[in-house]
Order: C-alpha cells, then structure tokens, then sequence
C-alpha cells in the first residue's frame, strides 16, 4: 500500500501560514515550523492588544488632559469632577484633543469646571 502524501491540502494549509508569516525575519517567514509559531504568537499578541490599545490610549488621553489641566490650575481629577457638576459631558478622547489642537478653547472648558468647583 502506498503512503500518504496528502497532496494539495497539506499544502494550502502550509501556504496559509507561510502567508501570514510574510516579513518576518530570517527562517520564520520562510520556514513552516518556525512561521507556524511566529504566526501564533502574532496572532495571539493581535488579541491581546485589541484590548490593549484602548487602555493604553485612555491613559494617554489621561496625562494629555492632566497636562493642559495643571497649566489652567487645576489638576485631573479636579477638572473632571468640575466638567460633571457642570453638566459637560465631553470625553476623554475629545478633551485630549482639545488640549493638543485647541488650547483657548480647553482653557474655557476649564474655567467653566473651575467655577463650579468654588
């Protein structure tokens, strides 16, 4: 009886993941044992840091808005409170780009929060 070489699905199955591994370094983009780890673990870290990101952005949101805080006199936690009581419901995201592209109209934002804080 013949062996088995499975033919064309071995293959594909190969040519998958060498795909996948393209511009890897050295033999883990040419080598299927060595892609084939390569590309798990890619794809393991591709999961994790889609949950990542958004923590890692939130915190950079965080110490850019802390930043323009501090130079209106207040600190973050005080802005953020003040932005609630004062009924402005902006987010992070916005706020932080605000403090970068527009800092006269953050300025006001602040004072706003600063005076419901008195």
């Amino acid at each position: 009886m013949p062996r088995v070489k499975r033919g064309f699905k071995a293959r594909r199955r190969r040519n998958k993941i060498l795909k996948m591994a393209k511009g890897f370094r050295g033999g883990r983009g040419k080598l299927f044992r060595s892609a084939t780890e390569a590309v798990d673990r890619a794809l393991k870290y591709a999961f994790r840091d889609r949950r990542v990101k958004k923590r890692d952005f939130r915190s950079l949101w965080i110490v850019r808005i802390n930043a323009a805080a501090r130079q209106n006199g207040l600190n973050y936690a005080r802005l953020i409170h003040g932005l609630k009581m004062a009924g402005i419901e902006l987010d992070r995201k916005v706020l932080a780009e605000m403090a970068v592209s527009d800092p006269a109209g953050f300025t006001t934002i602040a004072e706003q929060a600063k005076a419901k804080l008195q």
